[in-house]
């Protein structure tokens, strides 16, 4: 059978409910396949995955039987996991990485930044507070810290997806907000191109 190699985001279950099965093992559907409704789904890129995140566990996929694709995503009708890992920390650190590469735009406080730089648990809540303390900021500054408001304060949360979506989320802001506080409309495609470059080289090296 012909497979494709692929990626997919999964939590603690399925979104169908079911327990995520162990690695190796071919899940089927047999009903028609209907892309976001019906069937396997899975990205290429480790960057698409990360736009449809139920959870912070990555899985690199392989994809067989009959495949539908889009430009970002693919169903399928078998599936199986070759490899997995708690992708919890790097998630938290692509998405300091995206809101600082936006914090010029700013100014953000020492705080701030040591807790982006390091990612130290014992800053983050006196970052959240820095990040939240000026209401008083233009709408392109605010635009750019909004990305970092999601890396410093939802990027270190507790719960099992939070992490993928302030991942996604930093980086989206990131690349979107400095984009328009450059009034430039090729800076948010540049921004963006680099965030996907990023994040699926570190994907790819975490699971070489």
């Amino acid at each position: 059978m012909k497979t494709v190699k692929a990626w997919h985001f999964v939590g603690k279950n399925l979104r169908d409910g079911q327990p995520v099965p162990e690695n190796g093992k071919w899940l089927r559907h047999g009903e028609l396949l209907v892309m976001c409704k019906s069937g396997l789904h899975a990205s290429r890129d480790a960057f698409d995955a990360l736009q449809y995140a139920p959870g912070s566990v990555l899985c690199r996929v392989e994809c067989g039987g009959e495949i539908i694709e889009e430009e970002d995503k693919l169903v399928c009708s078998q599936r199986r996991i070759v490899a997995r890992m708690d992708f919890t920390e790097m998630l938290r650190y692509f998405a300091r990485m995206q809101a600082l590469s936006v914090v010029h735009l700013w100014g953000a406080s020492d705080t701030v930044l040591d807790y982006l730089m390091t990612g130290d648990e014992s800053l983050r809540k006196a970052a959240d507070a820095a990040v939240s303390a000026d209401a008083a900021v233009s709408a392109a500054v605010y635009a750019a810290r909004y990305a970092a408001v999601y890396a410093a304060r939802y990027a270190a949360s507790y719960a099992a997806n939070a992490a993928s979506y302030a991942a996604v989320y930093a980086a989206r802001y990131a690349a979107s907000y400095a984009a328009d506080a450059r009034y430039a409309a090729d800076a948010r495609c540049a921004d963006d191109a680099a965030a996907r470059q990023m994040f699926n080289e570190l994907a790819k090296e975490c699971f070489s």
